[in-house]
């Protein structure tokens, strides 16, 4: 090979790999772009009366939505006043569920009646991806009432008919997203308090199966106040 074929040939083998490396680059731009769709999309699926009922939310939009709710729950789902409960890493299918029955009525509340009349269903899925993609910030519990409460809990009151909480809660509260069991580790005792005495008086009626109506109405107040302040001081394993 003559020394201008030489230059030939090295200059067709630089262009070839100057290819390679460009249709390399575009690969990974486009492998990158489908990953980040990906990543920004929360996949749902719950089962609501025997129903499988899946949708996708967008945490980039909830988040643009979202601005309005932060007067009350905070700018990143952890509300300051114990009376408006922490939205922060709950389960998307529960916060769209909870909106859904605000719509439509099934769950009464004057304020989150006029917050939700205008959200699309889309909206509530693209709210509820973005609270779940945020961090909940744990509470404490009230030492004097932890050992009634863990009682409560963990193992309910057989002799009144109270089922223990971690049942569909779990140990650490964590909750079932498909079930739609809420994520209850760190909320306001004062928030959950309030929950426990509308279940139990029928005032809140949107619990599956009424499963949270009887259980309350065999709780006692104390066991109410008790179990509420366990369930804010419970931590992550």
């Amino acid at each position: 090979m003559s020394q201008e074929q030489d230059k030939i040939f090295f200059r067709n083998f630089s262009l070839v790999l100057a290819l390679i490396a460009l249709m390399m680059v575009a690969f990974y731009a486009i492998a990158k772009l489908t990953t980040t769709k990906k990543q920004n999309t929360v996949e749902i699926e719950v089962k609501e009366n025997n129903e499988i009922i899946s949708m996708a939310g967008d945490p980039t939009k909830g988040k643009s939505l979202s601005q309005p709710c932060a007067a009350c729950h905070g700018n990143d789902g952890n509300s300051i006043n114990p009376i408006w409960p922490k939205l922060a890493g709950q389960h998307s299918s529960y916060i769209f569920k909870q909106l859904s029955n605000f719509k439509s009525g099934d769950r009464v509340n004057a304020q989150m009646t006029a917050m939700v009349a205008n959200l699309s269903e889309q909206d509530m899925k693209d709210l509820g991806a973005y609270f779940e993609s945020e961090n909940i910030k744990l509470g404490f519990s009230n030492p004097d009432l932890i050992d009634l409460g863990q009682k409560i809990y963990r193992a309910g009151n057989k002799d009144t008919g109270v089922p223990a909480c971690m049942a569909c809660h779990g140990p650490t509260g964590k909750g079932n997203p498909s079930a739609i069991y809420p994520i209850i580790q760190g909320q306001h005792a004062e928030y959950i308090t309030t929950q426990l005495k509308m279940f139990k008086s029928g005032e809140r009626k949107n619990d599956l199966n009424a499963v949270m109506r009887t259980t309350a109405s065999y709780m006692t107040e104390a066991e109410i106040i008790a179990v509420s302040e366990y369930i804010q001081g419970l931590r992550r394993n």
